[in-house]
């Protein structure tokens, strides 16, 4: 059991992480902030439930994913909304924080995705289906494990791995698309 008085130093460095989750999650800045801010609510509540010890960064990400999705849930039965924020800012900011790192170190599908722009694979990797966008979000994106992808979305290891495998075969195919489309063939220019 987990003492309330340490929640603060111990979950709010995790803030950018869980807002740029959740970010990618709804795709709306406004909602990301209000999910972020739910999160921490209902963490805060229960921390008392938190094993000390264990996976923190797991334990939050699992009460995100799960009100993301009964915040989904709950919408799906309201009237449909329109979210047009556009958030090319986040993802050039995270890009430019890492970008010593990149350099260094570029792989074949590095170079490969050089041919699309942020804005395209954003829109290829939110156009997946819910059930495949957040296996490979909170894997590719936020690298976490299949276990912790498991325990996050409270499914077993086993559909994690297939979602996350189809979810990436998706995506694959939606960039390969995009590329065919815009005139590449074989990594040139049609």
């Amino acid at each position: 059991m987990a003492d309330r008085s340490g929640f603060a130093e111990l979950a709010m460095p995790l803030a950018p992480q869980l807002y740029g989750a959740a970010l990618r999650m709804t795709r709306n800045a406004a909602d990301a902030e209000d999910l972020v801010q739910e999160t921490y609510f209902k963490a805060y509540r229960s921390f008392g439930t938190f094993t000390e010890g264990t996976n923190l960064r797991a334990w939050l990400f699992r009460i995100l994913t799960n009100t993301y999705i009964n915040n989904y849930r709950a919408k799906q039965r309201r009237p449909a909304e329109t979210e047009l924020d556009d958030v090319e800012d986040f993802y050039l900011y995270r890009r430019l924080g890492a970008i010593e790192q990149a350099m260094a170190a570029r792989s074949a599908e590095d170079e490969l995705m050089d041919v699309f722009t942020d804005e395209e694979v954003k829109q290829a990797l939110e156009a997946l289906p819910e059930a495949f966008r957040l296996p490979v979000l909170l894997a590719d994106v936020e690298g976490f494990s299949y276990n912790d992808i498991a325990e996050i979305t409270n499914v077993k290891k086993g559909t994690v791995m297939s979602r996350l495998f189809r979810g990436r075969r998706l995506l694959q195919k939606a960039l390969v698309d995009q590329a065919k489309s815009a005139g590449f063939a074989g990594g040139k220019k049609a």
